[in-house]
């Protein structure tokens, strides 16, 4: 899988960057030292009290970094490193409701030590964004949906496969579940979709405009010769007469030629219209036939046909309606296609 390429920050963007931290580690900061007073107004012991803040807050801040570092290298990070990021705080919090000597003094104990788990989470955070917006690479994002395509792999081939019936319709209902969380929370992907989405609509609207200010080129009409030459085959080709060798002159002739006697016309009232079958005999294909795969070539012989089924010949939107009402399959792209190479077909008066 290809990735962006690498792209650096700012100076802007690092002085934003690093305005925003500051007041995490402040806030973080400001929470072990509210912690440390806390514990300090009840044990007046100095030693007890930062023995408390080393187990939470302290133990915690070895965890924020170790999350920034794993996420500065481009890797996941542990689900322990994770939890203990809120695990460690909370157990601070349990601590100073414990030893609080009133209910309102176990409220703010409490929630003292929760800054810090705040603090180590939005640093994390940014830390992940930037190495996302440098590198392109959300390692992440990737860890969850490989757990969550492993998960789904094994739980489709269980479907498939397992001799227990209900351990198969467990594995079907759990497997549409998971389809659920396939690409959830990655940013890169939502952004590769939007992409995709911005040219479907470009190629869309290209085609619809193509459709409206296109001009109608108009096919010139087969008219019948008023005396049939001896060599005509109804419906087929005309073939060219060699003329006989003289002996004032022995030059040969060329070759036969056949020249296709079906050109595509417009319907008017003194030509019969051009079938299906005979633009496709002519164009050296198989006929289409509603409701199958067609060819490249089937799609311009089936549009062409469509095309000048009326008088005027029918726009892009109105032959591709045409061309569904008759139940006929294709791409929109692939129509779109075919389209643009029989405009250019007309237009170079082929």
């Amino acid at each position: 899988m290809s990735h962006p390429p690498e792209r650096s920050l700012s100076r802007g963007q690092i002085i934003l960057l690093s305005l925003a931290a500051v007041p995490m580690v402040g806030f973080g900061g400001m929470g072990a030292w509210g912690t440390y007073s806390n514990i300090t107004s009840v044990f007046h012991r100095s030693a007890t009290a930062l023995g408390v803040v080393a187990a939470g807050e302290g133990a915690t801040l070895v965890l924020a970094l170790t999350l920034v570092a794993l996420t500065a290298l481009g890797q996941s990070s542990p689900l322990a490193v994770r939890l203990g990021l809120w695990m460690l705080p909370a157990v601070a919090s349990l601590t100073g409701a414990a030893v609080a000597q009133s209910t309102r003094d176990a409220v703010v104990f409490a929630v003292t030590p929760i800054a810090m788990s705040a603090s180590a989470e939005g640093l994390g955070l940014v830390a992940r964004r930037i190495v996302v917006f440098c590198t392109g690479v959300d390692a992440e994002a990737q860890r969850r949906n490989a757990a969550v395509l492993q998960r789904l792999a094994y739980h489709r081939a269980r479907a498939a496969n397992h001799p227990d019936m209900k351990a198969r319709k467990s594995s079907e209902v759990e497997s549409w579940k998971l389809a659920k969380k396939v690409g959830a929370g990655d940013v890169l992907l939502g952004a590769h979709l939007v992409d995709v989405q911005r040219e479907r609509m470009t190629a869309g609207a290209d085609a619809a405009l193509a459709g409206m200010f296109h001009l109608p080129v108009t096919a010139p009409a087969l008219h019948a010769p008023a005396t049939p030459e001896p060599a005509a085959v109804e419906g087929a080709a005309v073939t060219a007469v060699t003329p006989p060798v003289t002996e004032e002159d022995t030059q040969v002739t060329p070759p036969l030629e056949t020249v296709p006697a079906v050109p595509v016309t417009p319907v008017t009232d003194d030509v019969t219209p051009v079938t299906l079958d005979e633009i496709a005999v002519v164009a050296g294909v198989a006929t289409p036939v509603a409701g199958e795969p067609l060819t490249d070539a089937q799609l311009v012989v089936c549009l062409r046909h469509l095309r000048y089924s009326d008088d005027p010949p029918l726009s892009y939107r109105q032959a591709v309606a045409a061309f569904r009402e008759a139940g006929f399959v294709g791409g929109e792209e692939r129509v779109r296609r075919a389209w643009g190479s029989l405009m250019s077909h007309e237009e170079s008066g082929t």
